[in-house]
């Protein structure tokens, strides 16, 4: 019997040992170890993770073969999440001796925003994508995607919108304002000119304007006949400042100090409130903000102002600058 020594030097054992190193299978003293966590040298690292990229590579070839039979596409392509799970601790050990990374963490997106599926968890290969059961397993989640896109179709033109779709710039030109008072006004009419059908008054007479904030007082009326019923604003007007004033009354009796600064903030918005301009315009917007705060003194004219909506375009580019950052992320790593 040959020894060992003899047996190392015969041309068969040579190139047995040759034809494994180039598949990647190593020698008994030469193995990939079971724990990457185990290996600190970054080149044997870097050596282990291509023997495993060649050892995919000639998985996924075999599993492309047609003579395999079902059970036998279902083992290779466990084999091969198996060496992918291999791959990945040895590319996390990589990254902690040092080396380059190798992982791509940024989850993969489609143009709607989407995660790409097939991209995490147990992932199937060449024919084992038609082997029973997963067929269907992809088909239903085609449909499902093809249903979501469809409802995504349908509100897209919903999406994406300004503050001029949510009409938050409707009373900016004034043009509304000015079609909601012409509409008041030939309320107004319809509704007097119906009193005095109901009263069995003259429809000659002129008809008065409508009683705006302090010009009510001094709205014109008819001189013959009963004068209509007047509408309940300034009922409740009144209502309202004989509460204030009754609360002015306690204020002083509580706290002279503040009751005086109480009476001051109410003339201030009584007399703001006299010119504040029915325009809509950014003045009338300030003005009534104003006016507002000198009844509430804890807020200030600029807390009570509409907040300032950003454009299509400030979006484009804050939604620009993180697909920026998430691809150098992705590229260069923190």
């Amino acid at each position: 019997m040959a020894r060992n020594e003899e047996k190392a030097q015969s041309m068969l054992y040579r190139f047995r040992e040759a034809q494994a190193a180039e598949l990647g299978l190593g020698t008994r003293a030469d193995r990939r170890p079971k724990m990457a966590s185990a290996c600190k040298s970054l080149r044997e690292c870097e050596r282990w993770r291509g023997e495993i990229l060649r050892e995919l590579s000639r998985k996924v070839s075999k599993i492309q073969d047609a003579g395999l039979t079902d059970y036998e596409v279902r083992d290779v392509n466990d084999e091969i999440n198996k060496l992918m799970r291999e791959k990945r601790h040895w590319e996390n050990q990589i990254i902690a001796l040092g080396g380059a990374n190798y992982r791509r963490n940024v989850a993969m997106l489609d143009d709607d925003g989407k995660e790409v599926p097939g991209t995490k968890g147990y992932k199937y290969f060449g024919r084992a994508k038609d082997l029973p059961g997963v067929r269907e397993l992809f088909q239903s989640k085609k449909q499902e995607e093809e249903e979501e896109n469809q409802a995504l179709a349908f509100y897209k033109k919903f999406m994406n919108q300004g503050p001029a779709y949510f009409g938050d710039l409707d009373e900016a030109d004034g043009k509304l304002l000015e079609y909601e008072r012409q509409a008041e006004e030939e309320e107004w009419r319809d509704e007097y000119t119906n009193v005095r059908e109901t009263l069995g008054l003259p429809l000659d007479d002129p008809i008065p304007k409508i009683p705006r904030g302090s010009s009510a007082s001094s709205s014109p009326l008819p001189s013959n006949g009963p004068s209509p019923p007047q509408p309940p604003v300034n009922t409740k007007r009144k209502a309202q400042e004989e509460d204030v004033e009754m609360d002015t009354v306690d204020a002083e009796a509580a706290a002279p100090d503040q009751a005086k600064r109480l009476r001051k903030a109410e003339s201030d918005g009584t007399a703001k409130a006299d010119v504040i301009p029915s325009n809509g315009g950014p003045d009338s917007i300030r003005t009534h903000a104003n006016a507002a705060a000198a009844y509430l003194g804890f807020l200030s004219p600029e807390d009570l102002m509409p907040p300032t909506l950003p454009t299509r375009e400030e979006m484009e580019g804050v939604l620009l600058a993180l697909r920026k950052q998430a691809l150098v992320e992705e590229y260069f790593g923190e």
